[in-house]
């Protein structure tokens, strides 16, 4: 396992390199001047010419993607050029909060999706599995600004009973620092009032950002579920008059969850690609906002840093996806 470890971390070092030299190459083909975009609309040519020089945008580009390599082998991720900060303190700042709402969707996601793709599965009711089926092909096909949109107009708009956007409310102070979680924090501080905020306003971004995800882990567990009832262990397991709620727990959910599982670690990836459209949508505050303000202001460092921490999380996840294959199946072994 320990040999699996560190290759899997040498095999993550050309996949880095690859990324920044994809993202650094993307950023370059942006329309605008960042130079201009940073001395200033009505900056002088004289003046653009400065910045550039400064920032070393002047410099061939293979000069200025070296001298980036050299900078993010000692762990400098740049200065951002439009808020002139570290970006890896800015990171530090907005990742938080990505974390916190992509985590509730998670959590959602396998709460409902599982149990419903269980239900479908292995139950013969026909009416209940193609409603379940149908809501999981609307949940699909349903854009997620929309549904953020829909949302708000209802539940903040038309019932007044959720809040339309923020982390918490105007006059609810944030609670002491330590995770940059306002749930987690507020929990720890004891603040039971601040952690009711942060939750209420978690609801309406959290729900929208995994109603898409419920529906694609729903149908592969359905699907899953559907096979392994048919296997002979089953069968037999039923033919001896096993109660079938116990047969679904204890012999066939086990066995569904692999495809489970890889499905849910590729949903991680379409959490934090949709954090962008959700976050602004309300005001949230997180890395999809760090994203959109780095593109519209033409934020190189930013841009790459972002990347950078995007592609580490992913790949994270899926390291840790293959241990949950291990432990479900004691016959997949990692050497």
């Amino acid at each position: 396992m320990a040999q699996y470890f560190i290759r899997r971390i040498l095999a993550a070092v050309p996949v880095l390199l690859g990324v920044t030299v994809i993202t650094f190459v993307l950023s370059q083909l942006l329309p605008g001047d960042p130079a201009r975009m940073v001395a200033g609309q009505f900056a002088s040519a004289e003046q653009v010419a400065a910045v550039r020089e400064r920032l070393g945008l002047n410099q061939p580009l293979p000069v200025q993607y070296v001298r980036y390599l050299g900078r993010l082998l000692r762990g400098d991720l740049g200065t951002s050029f439009s808020s002139h900060q570290q970006v890896a303190e800015e990171l530090r700042f907005f990742f938080p909060a990505t974390i916190e709402l992509t985590l509730v969707a998670m959590i959602l996601t396998v709460l409902i999706g599982v149990p419903l793709g269980v239900m479908t599965g292995s139950r013969k009711a026909p009416f209940v599995n193609s409603g379940v089926l149908l809501l999981s092909l609307i949940g699909v096909g349903m854009p997620v600004f929309w549904a953020g949109l829909v949302f708000q107009l209802i539940f903040a708009g038309r019932l007044d009973i959720l809040p339309l956007d923020g982390r918490l409310g105007s006059t609810v102070l944030p609670p002491p620092r330590v995770t940059s979680m306002y749930t987690i924090d507020a929990l720890l501080a004891g603040q039971w009032s601040t952690f009711v905020d942060a939750v209420t306003h978690l609801i309406l971004p959290a729900v929208t950002l995994a109603i898409g995800r419920i529906a694609s882990v729903a149908r592969i567990t359905h699907a899953s579920m559907l096979d392994i009832m048919r296997r002979d262990y089953v069968r037999t397991a039923l033919a001896k008059g096993l109660p079938q709620q116990q047969v679904v727990n204890k012999h066939a959910l086990k066995n569904a969850l692999l495809p489970v599982v890889t499905t849910i670690g590729l949903q991680v990836g379409f959490l934090l690609g949709g954090t962008i459209l959700v976050e602004n949508i309300f005001s949230w505050g997180g890395l999809g906002t760090y994203a959109y303000i780095g593109i519209f202001r033409l934020d190189i460092p930013a841009i790459m840093g972002l990347t950078l921490v995007a592609t580490l999380t992913f790949m994270l996840v899926n390291l840790v996806t293959d241990f949950a294959y291990a432990f479900l199946d004691p016959r997949i072994t990692y050497i």
